[in-house]
């Protein structure tokens, strides 16, 4: 962990090729390897545990299937991640409309690493400010500012330039700021205030 942000080392080069082969003990240890950072990822997104089971139940799948065909153009965390984001914005969408998201504290659904929003006056403020945001404005703040991936990183994962990763993480910070401090002072998302993350 660097700064507040949580950073994760990719799975053994080993362990991949032997998922990559049909191994379903190596594609267990990938599961459980990334599953914490997918599952904040898709909590974020979706805000409901039995969705986010769902969603990524629908993810380990893709990804069962489309692992041998996994070119390594991109790191294998960023395939996921990718994948995972897609999977939960199709489940958005067929939502079809905007439903307010519930005040859960999903302590079993979320990794247990520290939170970057401990050091707030208030994390339920924070959460339920997280909350009223767009779901593509959660996805930049998790992947940037929990996460800790760079622009270019999240806009592989996003499907979207990096000046639009870069225009949403700036809106999404004006509205928390705006929300939980009335906008006079900066929002440390990550421990960080309002800096460009490398």
């Amino acid at each position: 962990m660097t700064n507040g942000v949580v950073r994760q080392a990719e799975l053994a080069p080993a362990v991949l090729a032997a998922a990559r082969g049909g191994d379903q003990r190596a594609f267990a240890a990938l599961v459980e390897h990334y599953d914490p950072r997918l599952r904040a990822l898709a909590y974020h997104l979706l805000a409901d545990p039995h969705q986010t089971d769902d969603a990524l139940q629908d993810t380990y799948v893709k990804v069962f299937k489309g692992l041998q065909g996994f070119a390594g153009d991109a790191a294998l965390s960023t395939w996921l991640t990718r994948i995972t984001y897609t999977t939960c914005m199709d489940l958005l969408r067929r939502r079809s409309r905007f439903v307010p998201l519930p005040d859960l504290e999903p302590e079993h659904s979320l990794p247990q690493a520290p939170d970057p929003t401990d050091d707030l006056s208030s994390r339920s403020a924070v959460r339920d400010a997280l909350r009223r945001l767009p779901p593509e404005q959660r996805a930049v703040v998790v992947l940037v500012g929990v996460q800790g991936l760079d622009y270019r990183q999240a806009s592989e994962i996003l499907a979207v330039p990096s000046g639009t990763v870069a225009s949403r993480l700036s809106s999404a910070r004006k509205t928390l700021r705006n929300s939980l401090r009335g906008g006079d002072e900066p929002l440390a998302v990550t421990g960080r205030i309002e800096e460009v993350p490398s």
